[in-house]
């Protein structure tokens, strides 16, 4: 069905040697500017330098310094009464979903004729009522 493409590259052709032969010349002139630039200006290239590394000293221990927040750890009292009662009210709020979402369900289900909407009103009520019966596991 599909035919096989057989390269004939030589194994000695990287991406390396052929980016050196297509912009070698380039990076040969860049190469040159930099000598002689520092030959030109040593002095104030170590100055430059110099500068820079004090600058990042500075910047380090002042402007990017992130303080370590010291966290408060409040330990609350919370009563078994109140843990149980919320563990209720979540339960009690997950059957109410369920009863909604399969009383929406038979009702769309009953129709004979589904159009788009219902059958994406379907599709989302279906994927709900599969989400709340995993949480309530």
């Amino acid at each position: 069905m599909w035919k096989k493409i057989h390269s004939n590259r030589d194994p000695k052709d990287t991406l390396y040697s052929e980016i050196r032969k297509e912009f070698g010349p380039y990076f040969t002139m860049v190469s040159n500017m930099g000598k002689r630039l520092a030959e030109s200006y040593p002095k104030f290239l170590f100055g430059a330098m110099i500068f820079l590394m004090a600058l990042s000293l500075v910047l380090s221990f002042t402007v990017f310094h992130h303080q370590d927040k010291a966290k408060i750890n409040t330990v609350k009292k919370v009563s078994p009464i109140e843990v149980g009662f919320d563990q209720i009210m979540q339960a009690t709020g997950n059957i109410r979903e369920t009863l909604r979402l399969k009383k929406m369900v038979d009702t769309i289900s009953a129709k004979k004729q589904l159009t788009g909407a219902d059958s994406a009103l379907l599709d989302s009520a279906l994927d709900r009522l599969s989400k709340t019966h995993q949480s309530l596991r």
